[in-house]
């Protein structure tokens, strides 16, 4: 008698896997543009925030709320029907960017909001600072 065996072993004890799935990937092929001190204090904002009770999260949004309202201005970049581009030169800009929120869509998902604005603020070319910014965040979160 035969019986099927499998040797799968994925499941609830399964590793994850090696890559993050909250670096957002360009439609290039996956280069991240944000600088390697900035993803490394990401990743500890990520898991300090995973460890607070939910009580505690969302006494701390304020500090995550504000450091997404600083983000959200380098973060926009509208473009002017994606007109082509010469070498280095930068992107036509529509409109004014300093007026842009950020919706509160809770403790849940804030890392997430803040993972992709630092993400767009990179790739905008407007990263300076943003280190030191979610340094002082981590810090605050206690």
């Amino acid at each position: 008698m035969t019986h099927d065996r499998t040797t799968d072993s994925a499941g609830a004890g399964s590793p994850a896997p090696a890559e993050s799935s909250a670096v957002p990937a360009t439609a290039g092929g996956g280069a991240d543009v944000v600088a390697p001190e900035a993803r490394v204090e990401l990743d500890r904002i990520r898991r300090r925030w995973a460890e607070l009770p939910v009580d505690r999260a969302e006494a701390r949004m304020p500090v995550l709320r504000r450091l997404l309202a600083d983000l959200a201005p380098r973060s926009s970049r509208l473009i002017a029907n994606h007109p082509p581009r010469q070498g280095s030169e930068p992107p036509a800009e529509v409109g004014n960017s300093q007026g842009v929120g950020v919706p509160d869509l809770g403790p849940a998902v804030v890392v997430d909001q803040l993972t992709v604005l630092v993400w767009d603020a990179y790739a905008a070319g407007r990263g300076d600072g943003i280190r030191q910014l979610l340094t002082e965040a981590r810090r605050e979160l206690g």
